[in-house]
């Protein structure tokens, strides 16, 4: 993958790496809970504690699974852009059918990265949860996905906010435009909510 990256190809580009970046702090989050759950130290927390870390879990695994799918939709997303601008363009009906295509290609190219960064939310809402109860041994892990995760994040923003301009619908683009804004915000908080915790006690 990080070949393909590399090469002449756009695509997979950034919102493919975006996905793989939250995919892959997702992953190292995942890790400290299997090294958390079922240990002697787990075990003395509350129950109260035990189930809100178990659901942390959980959503994170689940938010990693559906970041993985999106890394190939991101790539899919933008080759459908790419031939909708190769479709014929000499009759009047040719430029309109090209014209449609290329808007309902840009609004997936531009959801599809949205999905991305508020699965990056998801998993960013959970991290500190880790950081507090997880493996001491590992908080550094919870330290570094919460990092990837973010970039996961603000990556997939760039990666809507690409599309916006290519877009007529003005309340659409507004609305779009609020929504990424709010998850840029809100994910910050959680990265350094998360980042406090593990740095005292590093």
């Amino acid at each position: 993958f990080v070949n393909a990256v590399e090469g002449k190809d756009p695509a997979p580009g950034g919102g493919s790496v975006a996905a793989l970046g939250g995919s892959l702090g997702g992953a190292l989050t995942a890790m400290v809970g299997n090294l958390t759950i079922g240990r002697k130290k787990y075990n003395e927390l509350s129950e109260d504690i035990k189930e809100k870390f178990e659901s942390a879990f959980n959503e994170v695994a689940g938010a990693k699974e559906r970041l993985l799918k999106i890394i190939d939709e991101d790539t899919e997303a933008f080759n459908e852009v790419m031939a909708a601008f190769k479709m014929p363009k000499e009759t009047e009906e040719e430029k309109a059918a090209r014209r449609n295509a290329i808007n309902d290609a840009t609004i997936l190219a531009m959801n599809v990265p949205l999905k991305a960064a508020e699965e990056c939310l998801n998993i960013l809402k959970q991290q500190e949860v880790f950081a507090k109860y997880g493996n001491k041994n590992a908080i550094t892990d919870v330290g570094v996905g919460a990092l990837m995760t973010y970039s996961g994040l603000e990556g997939a923003i760039l990666n809507v906010k690409i599309n916006l301009g290519g877009l007529g619908d003005e309340e659409l683009v507004n609305n779009t435009q609020s929504k990424c804004d709010a998850l840029v915000k809100d994910g910050k908080e959680l990265l350094e909510a998360t980042l406090k915790v593990v740095y005292s006690k590093i």
